[in-house]
């Protein structure tokens, strides 16, 4: 855990900024960009504190040592951050989604390309067990990608169980909380409630979100920490595979499932643009790293 200073703390709320405006577009994953932006360990570690021994603290009022022991600087302007972006943009997004679809897939792509290149060079060492772990993240993410979304039910304990899910997605570098969410059939149900404030809904996703997140953590962090290499490789293996998601030219072959079922093809239209937002996509990924290297070698 660092020791931070008021711009640090500045710089921390535009990357979950970042963050947020990757969770809302189902394809692409907010933990790609806490990868890229070198916060990813600290924020698994930091969701890892909340536990048993933790809140126990916060239940007998030792606020102070609660706040230390759960990192709350760090999470209190990471979560400000994506929370800003995720109520600003959804409504943003999700227009530019409908209007603009190819432009907007085509700046993730470059952006979600480069991440798995620079997740991948983190690696130390490839073995017949990293390529195995690289494999299996590749053909899982692509899977996931091609899966048919369901129509799905709007109880109360359904919506509770998409927010544990889709968390777990969010915190995994290439593989999408909102796509998860496109597959469970509440991507627009869940997006509908952000833009119109519908509490009851949001509290009760939000309660799935705390439960699954700081689950889910705990084998991360561990599998971050005794198998780290192994890790990496599924993580970057998620991203590739997950590039079959935002390919930017698409066309609808169904469209009876609640959400639309789309098939890749070849480049037809705002090529050159779509290409020029792919690179700015890949070399702010690239800055992103340079930056986030130079940090860590100070």
């Amino acid at each position: 855990m660092e020791n931070r200073k008021w711009k640090d703390y500045l710089l921390l709320s535009l990357k979950g900024m970042g963050m947020g405006a990757a969770d809302v577009v189902p394809g692409v994953s907010g933990g790609t960009i806490a990868f890229i932006v070198g916060i990813y360990d600290e924020l698994i570690d930091s969701i890892k504190s909340i536990n048993m021994k933790s809140l126990k603290l916060l239940f007998t009022l030792r606020l102070r040592e609660f706040w230390t022991a759960v990192n709350g600087n760090f999470l209190f302007f990471l979560l400000l951050g994506i929370g800003i972006s995720v109520f600003s943009l959804a409504k943003v997004i999700t227009w530019l989604l409908t209007e603009q679809p190819i432009l907007v897939w085509a700046f993730f792509f470059g952006l979600v390309l480069a991440s798995t290149w620079f997740v991948g060079k983190d690696i130390k060492g490839w073995n017949w067990k990293t390529v195995l772990s690289f494999i299996v993240g590749t053909v899982a993410a692509f899977y996931i990608t091609i899966a048919t979304p369901a129509e799905t039910s709007t109880h109360p304990l359904f919506i509770f169980l998409c927010g544990a899910i889709a968390i777990c997605a969010m915190i995994l570098p290439g593989i999408s909380g909102s796509f998860i969410l496109v597959l469970l059939g509440k991507y627009f149900y869940i997006m509908d409630a952000v833009k119109n404030l519908d509490i009851t809904t949001l509290c009760i996703f939000g309660a799935g979100i705390v439960i699954g997140i700081t689950s889910f953590s705990h084998v991360l962090s561990y599998a971050l920490k005794h198998f780290r290499n192994i890790t990496l490789a599924m993580l970057t293996g998620f991203m590739l595979g997950s590039l079959n998601k935002v390919w930017p030219w698409k066309e609808i072959v169904d469209n009876t499932h609640g959400a639309p079922i789309e098939t890749n093809i070849a480049p037809n239209e705002h090529v050159l643009e779509a290409v020029a937002l792919m690179l700015v996509g890949y070399f702010l990924v690239y800055f992103l790293e340079k930056l986030s290297g130079k940090k860590a070698q100070k």
